[in-house]
């Protein structure tokens, strides 16, 4: 188990943001993953705190008081130096299934143009790897991804947009993502994931964690349409794997 050099600070009057070295590195998310586990395990309790991962820094809400900042700093500080290996939370690669049809993939031409891609390589590219969720934010259930391949490396557009529609799969810089509802944004467009990633209705409204993993696939619009289907009558099983903490 590795310690890193970390740093603490307030976060308003209710909260501690914990950072560390400011990498995307999988070994840094999943000692951010341990300590938090840790914490919940030993010292805050969950009915009291909220505890967010994501990449490289772990913030602290309480719900209820204000903190007193140097005495939580102290313990903060004794707590991840004493830390042991929590007992770690069952991870998952979730496999979703993704339309790369030129209705849904809007930006997938000028892509092509930009990485000098054909689109068959750009979905073999995209689709082949497993991506980290490193953090969920931005909206409700917007996972950032981190693993793109090199190849697929692209500024986001110059140009946001005023509406990107619901479940719209898009690239980046190095990360790649679904947007979980309409919303305005600045990635490139290369399909729609048509499995609802924020359901507010069900008791967890996001069914993916910081830490699991995600890997995309490839369908034709008709397995798209019948899966709509399968979605909007709730018979639709979405394939999860469990993979090694």
């Amino acid at each position: 188990m590795i310690d890193y050099s970390i740093s603490i600070k307030p976060f308003g009057s209710k909260a501690m943001l914990v950072e560390w070295p400011n990498h995307v590195d999988e070994d840094i998310l999943k000692d951010i993953l341990n300590f938090s586990n840790f914490l919940k395990g030993n010292y805050l309790k969950e009915n009291e705190w909220d505890i967010i991962p994501a990449y490289n820094s772990l913030t602290l809400i309480n719900r209820n008081d204000d903190i007193n900042r140097d005495e939580f700093i102290a313990k903060l500080q004794n707590w991840y130096a004493s830390k042991k290996e929590a007992e770690s939370v069952q991870r998952h690669l979730w496999k979703l299934p993704v339309c790369y049809d030129l209705e849904f993939g809007i930006d997938l031409l000028e892509v092509e143009d930009k990485l000098n891609l054909s689109v068959a390589e750009i979905i073999q590219e995209h689709t082949k790897h497993q991506y980290t969720v490193f953090g969920i934010g931005f909206l409700p259930g917007f996972m950032y991804l981190g693993g793109l391949p090199k190849q697929l490396e692209i500024p986001r557009r110059t140009s946001p947009r005023l509406t990107v529609k619901k479940g719209a799969v898009g690239l980046a810089g190095k990360q790649t993502g679904v947007y979980p509802q309409n919303s305005p944004g600045g990635w490139n467009i290369i399909g729609n994931c048509l499995v609802p990633l924020f359901s507010p209705q069900k008791k967890e409204p996001c069914f993916v964690n910081v830490g699991d993993k995600v890997q995309f696939y490839a369908i034709e619009k008709a397995e798209y349409e019948l899966r709509k289907i399968e979605i909007d009558v709730g018979i639709y099983n979405l394939e999860k794997i469990k993979i090694d903490a």
